[in-house]
């Protein structure tokens, strides 16, 4: 390992500089980026990936729509709530010493998932999982930020962004192989598949870090993330059994009273703390509240499409995953080539415009796509039209908010708006899974469904009340998007 190069740093009394140790030399940079890199990837593929394996995942450990939903909601939960708290450890603890940690846990957990049983401890997996990556994740770009000089570190981050993206677009692909393979148990390798990546990361991080500085400053906001986990929770639970028996019912109702409750004492504790991991203090701004909503409308929309797009070809239509996975292809393929574009065209016109015709697209292709599959099965005609249109307006809206966000913020509040806006577009898609589960299971019972929605059937009445289930989710996604065009036009202002 090469020695730590100093670095001077002046001392606000005008006294001599001080000699600080550097986070890593110069050759070992580029494997502070790989690992980061790595990291990311693991933690954004295993939150899309998994759709693809639902149905794979309800055959093979005989799990319910319910049990199902919870599979993705599981690790959404503790991501959400989490992610904010995982940035102030690594300030606290280190950045690489909680990022190891982090992609540890992550590691361990990963093997618990491909080994899993039963649904119930796969759920449960999935959870700790979910935490591992709020510690992995926020440490990636804070030790990208800490090892590249400001007049580089535009460059790492740009190749971070890109290798990202390009890795995080590939799993689906990667997730549709091993699926088509035929193996009723191959589901379990979109797990164990995370097992070299991480000990990759992790052996690049202790050869890369020469000195992993601990910052003493604020006290983390514990209280906050235990709030925030347990409200979501149990909101999340209440909304995925709405479609329970009038005895259960009254034990869902309670639930959602109960998350409900959590959540308030959330916000009151985030607004009195001065250390709160999410100050609300932030949303005094218009422009700020504007652009998070219409990131939680625009992300909870994409999210249900993409749960449950899958469940529908799969376990309605008859089709393979790694055909189902060119649905997905559009998304990332228009994000990877045209976002950098897009937020150029924010930087010169403002972001509320550029924003606003985007989600007017999303909407264009949600109600595309609710139309062609309430009236045909038509995959490559119809489905990957209306996914190219949604596609191609998301790309017009992801660097366009995130910049909103972080200049409405200040730049002295850059970081934590940017960590507070991917904390609400992970709600938001946690917040759908679990409702829409609910809608779809209605609207398929009452469309004359003879399964349950989700499940392989044979039969055209199953395969008719897939497609209007289906149908129904796309037109909320629609209506949501459509007010997200809205509140962009409307409230999002150039500063």
């Amino acid at each position: 390992m090469h020695e730590p190069q100093p670095s001077q740093r002046a001392p606000s009394d005008g006294t001599r500089p001080v000699c600080v140790q550097a986070f890593c030399t110069d050759r070992q940079r580029p494997l502070v980026l790989v690992a980061a890199v790595l990291a990311s990837s693991m933690g954004f593929i295993d939150g899309t990936v998994v759709s693809i394996a639902i149905p794979a995942i309800r055959a093979s450990l005989g799990a319910s729509l319910d049990q199902a939903a919870w599979i993705n909601n599981a690790y959404m939960v503790t991501l959400s709530a989490l992610i904010l708290t995982g940035g102030a450890f690594g300030d606290r603890f280190g950045l690489a010493k909680i990022f190891s940690l982090g992609v540890t846990l992550f590691l361990l957990t990963s093997l618990a998932c491909a080994l899993a049983p039963t649904p119930d401890l796969l759920i449960v997996a999935r959870l700790a999982q979910g935490a591992g990556a709020a510690l992995m994740i926020p440490g990636a770009l804070a030790m990208i930020s800490r090892a590249y000089p400001p007049e580089i570190r535009g460059r790492a981050i740009g190749i971070w962004a890109a290798a990202s993206g390009l890795t995080t677009a590939a799993g689906p692909i990667v997730g549709g192989l091993l699926l088509s393979s035929g193996d009723a148990e191959a589901w379990r390798w979109i797990f164990g598949i995370n097992l070299p990546l991480g000990l990759i990361a992790l052996v690049m991080i202790r050869r890369a870090v020469s000195h992993d500085t601990r910052r003493h400053g604020d006290p983390i906001d514990v209280v906050g993330a235990l709030l925030g986990v347990t409200g979501l929770g149990l909101l999340a639970w209440m909304l995925t059994h709405l479609e329970a028996a009038s005895n259960d019912l009254r034990i869902t109702l309670a639930t959602g009273v109960g998350g409900v409750v959590v959540l308030t004492l959330f916000l009151l504790h985030e607004w009195r703390t001065p250390h709160a991991m999410m100050p609300l203090r932030l949303f005094a701004s218009a422009t700020f509240s504007a652009a998070n909503l219409a990131t939680f409308l625009l992300y909870f929309g994409m999210s249900a499409i993409l749960f449950f797009l899958p469940m529908l070809t799969v376990a309605g239509w008859g089709m393979s995953e790694f055909q189902t996975i060119f649905a997905f292809a559009p998304l990332s393929g228009f994000i990877a080539l045209l976002s950098t574009r897009f937020g150029r065209l924010a930087d010169r016109r403002g972001s509320g415009p550029v924003v606003a015709v985007g989600a007017a697209v999303v909407t264009l292709g949600y109600v595309v796509l609710a139309l062609v599959v309430g009236s045909s099965q038509n995959f490559w005609l119809g489905v990957l039209p209306a996914m190219s249109i949604v596609g191609f307006g998301m790309s017009m809206v992801v660097a366009p908010l995130s910049t909103a966000v972080m200049v409405a913020a200040g730049d002295g509040q850059a970081g934590i708006a940017s960590g507070v806006n991917n904390a609400i577009s992970r709600i938001g898609g946690l917040i759908a899974v679990a409702a829409m589960s609910s809608l779809a299971t209605i609207a398929y019972t009452r469309a004359g469904g003879t399964a349950t929605f989700g499940e392989r059937a044979a039969g055209t009445a199953h395969v008719l009340a897939m497609g209007d289930a289906f149908a129904l989710v796309a037109w909320v996604a629609a209506g949501l998007a459509a007010v997200a065009a809205i509140a962009a036009a409307l409230g999002i202002r150039r500063p």
